[in-house]
């Protein structure tokens, strides 16, 4: 095993979060290793919609949205599932996500979050290089689609904060998505067509390739499994499963696994998991050209370079329970709402852990109280998009040098206001 201790920079977490962070530390002159004990790329960041929409400045929290939450809980095929043996787990973290429905919060939200999707596309290019960039990620946009002929209340607040950051969009009515989306069903009514967002071919191979390029620019991936991190005088101690050792800076980026590495440090941060599967297509019969983000249908339809990728759902349920395999089969149902045709060769079962705070905005940058220490967690359904904006943002911080956006409003100081 390689001698960690003298080690200058620790990540802990090789997806997509943890790994960008690390290349751009690496290529500011930092000695960085990444330590996790998967392969880069192979958890959450592997299955993912893979959508990259610089447009999405919406949380899920809404104003009046609460209203709906009883009836999706009480559907065992919606959008939303909670495990009930969970619930007292789970009750204090959706009081607060209810609280974050609030106008002025999702305001302070939206703003976040548009801060950090923006130049997302910018971010990337940065990372990969324009041939990379073009072999992974494609530009041409991203639809949502509605199923009801007039906006709903939540469809017309996200409108509401489309338009208070000027984002570009399209209205496309029933007769414009057929003529995109050959074979698409009658119950797709109206879309909205976002010319600036984009999605990568393939989320896993992203971040690994990100890991790639990590590595030949100096840095370090460990295969092992931090259990606890400790402060000492001079930094801090990482106790693994294949020993310990010794670091100046740390920067926890594990996903939904954050939370029990801060946990024993006196750090409370209101992460939650929500669960999502996927079914990965292979030989489907229809090859849409964009990305479609069903809005009522709580999923997203991706053409990859595997197949059609259905992403999406939310359950409630934490870290270790057993999956449920019959909310990963329910999405071809809900894709063959849209595409009544749809048929496929076979597909293949995901399920993965979104890394979620109440007011969906992330939390990076230093933890209080603990120099030397700093969080990059809790992007839930956005953190593709929002992976190379947050790796410029952590590596300004650590580095001391002026941030790329206001570290404000992504700061862990915010949950433990009055």
């Amino acid at each position: 095993m390689a001698n960690l201790s003298e080690a200058d920079i620790v990540v802990v977490g090789a997806g997509i979060i943890g790994l960008s962070a690390a290349l751009l530390l690496q290529r500011a002159g930092r000695s960085v290793t990444v330590v996790d004990p998967l392969p880069p790329g192979t958890a959450t960041s592997y299955g993912n919609a893979g959508l990259l929409s610089a447009g999405t400045n919406n949380p899920v929290a809404l104003p009046g949205f609460w209203r709906n939450v009883p009836g999706w809980l009480t559907n065992p095929e919606g959008p939303l599932a909670l495990r009930y043996r969970y619930l007292p787990t789970a009750a204090p973290w959706l009081a607060r996500w209810i609280l974050a429905s609030r106008t002025s919060t999702v305001h302070a939200a939206s703003d976040a979050l548009r801060a950090l999707h923006r130049d997302t596309m910018d971010g990337y290019r940065e990372m990969l290089g324009p041939a990379l960039f073009a072999e992974l990620i494609r530009t041409e946009g991203s639809i949502n689609v509605f199923y009801n002929g007039r906006p709903s209340r939540n469809e017309g607040f996200i409108r509401h904060l489309i338009d208070r950051h000027g984002i570009v969009v399209e209205n496309l009515d029933h007769a414009a998505l057929k003529e995109m989306f050959p074979g698409i069903g009658p119950i797709a009514q109206r879309g909205l067509y976002f010319p600036h967002n984009g999605w990568t071919v393939n989320p896993g191979r992203l971040t690994q390739v990100i890991s790639r390029l990590f590595i030949e620019a100096g840095g370090r991936v460990l295969a092992q499994k931090v259990l606890s991190v400790r402060p000492t005088e001079s930094g801090f101690e990482l106790f693994g499963n294949l020993g310990d050792w010794r670091a100046r800076t740390v920067i926890l980026a594990a996903g939904a696994w954050t939370g029990r590495l801060l946990h024993p440090l006196g750090v409370r941060l209101p992460l939650e998991t929500e669960r999502g599967y996927h079914l990965m297509l292979e030989g489907a019969n229809i090859s849409p050209k964009l990305p479609l983000l069903l809005r009522d249908g709580g999923m997203a339809i991706t053409p990859m370079e595997e197949g059609l990728r259905l992403a999406g759902t939310v359950e409630i349920a934490g870290l270790d329970a057993p999956p449920d395999e019959k909310r990963a089969r329910q999405l071809m149902d809900r894709a063959r709402l849209v595409f009544p045709g749809l048929q496929a060769i076979s597909y293949r079962k995901w399920l993965g852990f979104r890394p979620s705070l109440p007011d969906s905005v992330a939390a990076i940058g230093p933890v209080p109280r603990v120099p030397g220490l700093y969080v990059a967690t809790g992007h839930g359904h956005t953190g593709m998009v929002g992976a190379s904006t947050t790796a410029r943002l952590i590596r300004d911080l650590v580095t001391g040098t002026p941030p790329v956006i206001d570290p404000a409003p992504y700061s862990l100081a915010r949950f433990n206001r009055g």
